[in-house]
């Protein structure tokens, strides 16, 4: 047996976490298939890479020796398939939920500048079908389908989460319980609320959240068609809404809830039809993005903040000491 770039790539991510069974997990592979791999690798080598225990695993003394070959050689061949990838990739067709600024579209082509980016804003469940019939190449999706990702017969789709947005509260600018605290039940029964059609992506998450803020589903003035519908009814109506923080728009005020429900934005591509490399400065350049885009939102930047265990995806990007921007 050769040593391949996919022996680098296990031996990479075994080390990297630390452990067979997280391993697997991050390389979605059965936790026995990866540990036969390891140990055909280990009899072409002539020793064990790894000591293992019930802590997890640790290199050997030819572990140590070799692990940065295997990392040299990992990123060697990701970069060697993300040039051939990106060489023959003229165009990338990007999905978006609800609406698409156009500071994503830039930040994304910033990340792969030979390559023309098209973006297109789409329902969750139509992304699905237009990234297995080719229509689209990846997606930014929120996690709200009740049905796996992945059939038997379909083409099968990878995905990664960006981030896990809180779902909070929208309110007029000079609402009397406005401000940078959170809201507890107790505050808001008597609020008056817009809520999203039957059939939306969003009208799940809201009902969820609902039951724990108000412990009922409340009536409603009006059904929205989306989070910028939603906001105009804040903002002129004086309603309430349910949001998460990149729904909200720059005239109503975003009020954190206590014990808030989470939305999992994810990225979603055809399974092997785009380079481990070019996916990782894709996701690299949406989350950085996501994070500059957070910072204009009041409150909600200083919150991310103050509360990174509740960010982990883009920890790295989030200021620290009196910093307020960015990380870079």
């Amino acid at each position: 047996m050769d040593v391949e770039l996919r022996h680098a790539r296990l031996v990479v991510a075994i080390a990297t976490a630390r452990s067979i069974s997280k391993a697997a997990a991050r390389l979605d592979l059965p936790q026995p298939a990866l540990s036969s791999q390891l140990r055909r690798i280990e009899r072409e080598l002539g020793g064990e890479i790894f000591a293992r225990s019930h802590l997890g695993v640790v290199p050997t003394p030819l572990g140590e020796r070799l692990l940065p070959m295997f990392v040299d050689l990992a990123r060697s061949g990701d970069a060697l398939l993300a040039e051939a990838s990106t060489a023959t990739m003229d165009t990338l067709l990007v999905g978006n939920v609800e609406w698409t600024p156009p500071a994503l579209r830039e930040a994304i082509t910033a990340s792969l500048p030979t390559v023309d980016i098209q973006t297109e804003t789409v329902d969750p469940a139509d992304a699905m079908e237009a990234l297995r019939e080719g229509r689209l190449n990846l997606a930014l999706v929120p996690k709200v389908l009740t049905e796996p990702v992945n059939k038997a017969g379909q083409v099968p789709l990878s995905t990664a989460v960006v981030v896990n947005e809180p779902v909070w509260l929208a309110l007029p600018v000079d609402h009397p319980i406005s401000g940078p605290d959170p809201v507890d039940p107790t505050q808001v029964g008597s609020l008056d609320w817009v809520r999203y059609a039957r059939g939306h992506w969003f009208q799940g998450v809201e009902e969820e959240a609902f039951a724990d803020l108000v412990g009922d589903t409340p009536t409603s003035a009006h059904r929205v068609g989306g989070h910028h519908e939603a906001m105009s009814w804040v903002r002129d109506a004086g309603m309430a809404a349910l949001t998460t923080p990149t729904g909200a728009t720059k005239d109503v005020q975003l009020v954190p809830v206590a014990h808030a429900h989470t939305c999992e934005l994810l990225l979603v591509w055809r399974s092997e039809a785009i380079s481990r490399t070019v996916l990782e400065k894709l996701l690299e350049s949406v989350r950085r993005y996501y994070c500059v885009y957070a910072n204009s939102i009041p409150h909600y930047w200083s919150w991310m903040a103050a509360h990174p265990e509740q960010f982990r995806e883009v920890e790295q990007y989030l200021p620290r000491g009196p910093r307020s921007s960015v990380a870079q």
